[in-house]
């Protein structure tokens, strides 16, 4: 889980070309307010003063029914529920739809030292991005070592032992067309318990590779902007290793799972030796796979004619007889 402060949300939301919307209102100190947890709150009741089931660790949305309601408050002098709001340790408010906080609650919230942003997003369309957002940030995570490609659309990770050539299938990868989402380190998010995402663990540094006998190269600069995504789903494991003569190859359809974060990825365990081109056994992989995923199974089919074509002898031997 990576440590996330109003300041850093801000800046994954550029990163994400607005996909909140956010400007600051109030910042300050409170920019620098940790968020602890993948929480959204709609504060009405707290305003109307219950508080038994607050939770000071969730994100306040504000939308235009609580903005009215403070309003109310603010012309009637009833201020109370205000000051006890930010008497917690809140991480940050938000108020919607282009929605402006009352001058009490600014001035409130700037001597407590908390935040206030604003979107002009409606309350739950920002509510469903900010999870969005929120669940990939507090996600389980792991760094392991390998590189992680975009082939034909398929996201596939590529690992093995260090020296068996993974910056180099992904270098011919990138020359054939495909793309690189981070090479050496990568960084994994098992997000909402569905999928792994697969990212570079310095975003400024995910997209150079090392090439040994070369050295470091830009890929960005090298290929273009075009060869290169800040992240992907891991659809597909692709483990290499040095081909080994006393060890007995699958030759049909491995059907091989490897759990990650507790999910399991599809696996191929790709020998590799002098004369083997790598990086076309790994866009066939990815190919076949996009066809599993749409439900056509090569080894199937083939399992299927081969028992079709066997019981047709078997009947022409019996009318031979």
């Amino acid at each position: 889980m990576d440590a996330v402060n109003v300041l850093r949300l801000l800046e994954i939301d550029a990163q994400e070309n607005g996909l909140l919307q956010l400007a600051v209102i109030i910042g300050g100190e409170g920019l620098h307010r940790q968020i602890k947890a993948s929480k959204i709150s709609r504060p009405g009741l707290p305003l109307s003063g219950f508080f038994e089931a607050f939770s000071d660790e969730s994100i306040q949305v504000f939308g235009r029914g609580e903005q009215i309601y403070l309003e109310r408050l603010e012309e009637k002098g009833i201020t109370d529920s205000i000051d006890r709001l930010f008497s917690y340790p809140i991480p940050l408010c938000i108020f919607t739809e282009g929605g402006k906080p009352t001058m009490y609650f600014q001035q409130a919230a700037a001597k407590s030292g908390c935040a206030i942003l604003g979107s002009p997003l409606r309350s739950s369309e920002l509510s469903r991005r900010l999870y969005q957002v929120l669940d990939e940030q507090f996600a389980p995570t792991l760094v392991i070592h390998g590189v992680m490609t975009e082939v034909f659309g398929m996201g596939i990770l590529i690992t093995g032992e260090s020296g068996v050539g993974k910056s180099e299938t992904a270098l011919e990868l990138l020359e054939r067309g495909h793309r690189l989402i981070c090479d050496d380190a990568v960084k994994i998010r098992n997000i909402g318990g569905n999928f792994l995402m697969g990212t570079g663990v310095n975003p400024k540094l995910a997209h150079h590779m090392e090439i040994r006998g070369i050295g470091i190269v830009n890929v960005a600069d090298m290929y273009g902007i075009g060869a290169i995504r800040e992240k992907k789903m891991i659809q597909l494991l692709a483990h290499l290793e040095d081909w080994n003569p006393d060890k007995d190859y699958e030759r049909i359809d491995p059907k091989l799972e490897e759990e990650i974060l507790g999910i399991k990825v599809p696996k191929l365990i790709i020998p590799v030796k002098p004369g083997r081109n790598i990086p076309i056994l790994i866009e066939t992989a990815a190919r076949n796979q996009r066809l599993k995923k749409l439900g056509y199974h090569a080894s199937e089919q083939y399992d299927n004619g081969l028992k079709q074509y066997l019981e047709s002898r078997m009947i022409d031997t019996e009318n031979e007889l």
